[in-house]
């Protein structure tokens, strides 16, 4: 009979074989690196310095094909904005210097990133309208500056736009 032959695996030998599959499968990431180089923009938020793709952390731009209404509510491609905003930024300045926080779901890695000088891109990309606080991601962190940015009517939010990941979620 073959249920003599079978014994049922003790509890805890199967989670710690679960834990070892689960830690084996996660893609690797080393938190904390620096990855410094000259940085050619994807978009809005994304980056890439010496062949890897970083993700902006903590904040959300206009896709490349997202319109947004100026304050005369013509319409305008914000997401094209705010990636030459982020070119013109990155230019004065180089090289870059990315922090890495983790990977996205796309196995991008997120991280801060500064000029050579020390400006932070993110901070400034909210700052000047052509991103947002993404609280789901930044707890805050970028909340005072975008206040700023939407007080004085910055970028995007001289009109009318959608949230990119709003945005997202319907293109």
């Amino acid at each position: 009979m073959l249920s003599n032959y079978i014994r049922p695996i003790p509890a805890s030998l199967g989670l710690a074989m679960l834990a070892a599959l689960v830690a084996a499968t996660l893609q690797p990431t080393e938190m904390g690196r620096t990855i410094v180089g000259r940085a050619s923009v994807i978009d809005g938020d994304t980056l890439k310095i010496a062949g890897k793709r970083i993700r902006l952390s903590g904040i959300d731009a206009p896709e490349a094909r997202q319109e947004c209404s100026d304050a005369a509510g013509e319409a305008y491609r914000c997401g094209l904005s705010a990636a030459q905003a982020l070119r013109v930024f990155l230019d004065m300045a180089r090289p870059a210097r990315c922090r890495e926080e983790g990977r996205d779901r796309w196995g991008r890695i997120v991280a801060r990133c500064h000029r050579a000088d020390g400006a932070d891109a993110a901070s400034y990309l909210v700052r000047s309208g052509h991103a947002v606080d993404w609280p789901r991601y930044s707890k805050g962190r970028y909340a005072s500056v975008q206040d700023a940015a939407k007080a004085e009517g910055r970028g995007v939010w001289q009109g009318a736009f959608q949230a990119p990941w709003d945005w997202r979620r319907h293109h």
